[in-house]
């Protein structure tokens, strides 16, 4: 059997320093717990977040997010800070912080005495009348320790909303990166489409002539063919990622009508490798301490099963009863009699068949599952910083790659190949090839860059929480056209 002097640890927990508490917050009020939400999150996202509660306040917040938006350029912080104040779903997670408050100001409050009036006999004349206060005693013995477990539930409510709002900015982020990327690279496509276009137009004028052989116009007809397609697909891809973006920062209507920047932001100076990065995640990870918080809540909870294994419920009924009788006496008259007798009256279950042992195991188990669901996490989480750490130094590396050889490298021969054009030396297919095969080194960049930013944003999410790191990959790639389809000429 769990001992219950090895979970006092947990209340005790100084992780759980920064979540208010029963005895740091007027749980009365109805945004009760926020406070601590905002400043868990406002310094790993750099934006505050608002709590709407009124009609005021939704107007107030529309009309801001519509100065902020509409015509303008939404950088990633922009996004975010559209995001914290307007996604309607956030604050739904907010509306859980304020019933887990409510849950603990109810549990605060004794239980209400009741008052029963019987009469006996008929109407008239009154025979008695009982009356009596009914209080539980049961509700009043366990109450400290549930209240214990309502405190516990709150402040795993404001980390479950802090999550909540990581997650929301996370997915931003991710968002207004994957939009921001397919709309350079269907830039890029559209360039190389006009390219391919031309060049099978002059394919098709050198055939009539029968200057160009019917393999080489077709080569060129079937890669602008291609290079439709596919920047058919980007154009798609751009679309759906600003959807995304849209979904997002909870905006529709006129309010969509925003720009992005046209191409990412530069990769930052590289910095050293983080020391530390597993300690750091245990120190900050939003899920660990709701876990945590968890088995501190089933500990309590546990406590209280114990306190009620034998006597589930138990009912003090104290009060007086007050009798009136009437007798006639040998002249006639009536003579009332009115006597007051003290009633106390103790009601509770005699555990013979049930004697909570199953419901001492039902807490047991549930204990222990949660015991073990921690552990896993504390693991998973460790292997998750490692994770988004080397992810981040490897698309670093491979971004910083294309920037600094193979794009100029790609741009070098072009720039050589228009000089040899004009020079006479080089014919125009082969121009065009190089101009192709350029196209293909910036896509390659933009896609590289993008991956960097994603794994930058899954490195934050992978230290303070806030959802699972992206798929591999990222968001949906543009493909671009094989530099050796233009070969040859």
């Amino acid at each position: 059997m769990i001992g219950l002097a090895r979970l006092s640890i947990l209340a005790a927990s100084a992780l759980l320093a920064g979540c208010a508490t029963s005895a740091t917050v007027n749980v009365s009020d109805p945004k009760a717990g926020f406070t601590a939400v905002a400043g868990r999150t406002t310094s790993v996202t750099g934006q505050q977040p608002v709590w709407i509660q009124s009609n005021a306040e939704a107007q107030a917040a529309a009309d801001k997010v519509r100065n902020l938006v509409r015509g303008k350029t939404v950088d990633a912080d922009l996004a975010v800070k559209v995001a914290l104040l307007n996604n309607k779903g956030l604050q739904a997670a907010y509306a859980d912080i304020g019933t887990s408050a409510a849950e603990l100001w109810q549990e605060s409050l004794p239980v209400n005495p009741s008052l029963g009036i019987g009469v006996t006999g008929g109407i008239d004349p009154v025979r008695a009348i009982e009356s009596a206060v009914v209080a539980n005693i049961m509700s009043a013995i366990t109450r400290p320790r549930r209240m214990a477990v309502a405190d516990a539930r709150f402040r795993q409510a404001q980390l479950i909303a802090a999550e909540a709002t990581l997650r929301l900015a996370t997915d931003t982020r991710r968002a207004w990166i994957n939009a921001v990327a397919s709309n350079e690279a269907q830039g890029y496509l559209s360039k190389a489409l006009q390219t391919a276009d031309a060049a099978s137009d002059l394919a098709k004028k050198l055939g009539e002539t029968g200057a160009f052989p019917k393999t080489a116009q077709a080569r060129e007809h079937v890669l602008y063919a291609e290079l439709a397609g596919q920047s058919a697909s980007a154009r798609l891809e751009a679309r759906n990622a600003r959807e995304a973006l849209n979904r997002a920062m909870g905006l529709w209507g006129a309010d969509i009508d925003y720009k992005l920047p046209g191409s990412l932001p530069k990769l930052p100076v590289r910095g050293a490798p983080r020391r530390g990065i597993e300690a750091e995640a245990l120190r900050n990870r939003v899920d660990l301490e709701i876990a945590r918080l968890e088995l501190e809540a089933l500990a309590l909870s546990y406590g209280l099963t114990n306190a009620t294994r034998y006597v589930s419920d138990i009912s003090l009924l104290a009060g007086v009863e007050v009798e009136r009788e009437q007798e006639e006496e040998e002249s006639g008259s009536v003579k009332t009699k009115t006597e007051v007798l003290p009633v106390i009256d103790v009601e509770f279950t005699i555990p013979i068949f049930d004697t909570g042992q199953a419901r001492m195991r039902q807490s047991e188990m549930a204990y222990m599952r949660a015991a073990n669901l921690l552990a896993e996490r504390a693991v998973n989480i460790r292997s998750e910083a490692r994770q988004a750490h080397n992810a981040r130094q490897a698309t670093y590396e491979i971004a910083r790659h294309y920037r600094n050889s193979v794009v100029p490298l790609r741009t070098a021969i072009a720039e050589q190949a228009t000089l040899t054009y004009n020079g006479m030396i080089t014919n125009t297919f082969e121009l065009l090839a190089d101009t192709r095969a350029r196209t293909d080194s910036l896509l390659q960049s933009v896609n590289a860059k993008r991956d960097f930013w994603l794994a930058d944003a899954a490195l934050v999410t992978a230290v303070y929480g806030g959802g699972g790191a992206p798929a591999e990959g990222g968001g949906g790639e543009a493909t671009p056209a094989a530099a050796s389809a233009g070969g040859g000429h």
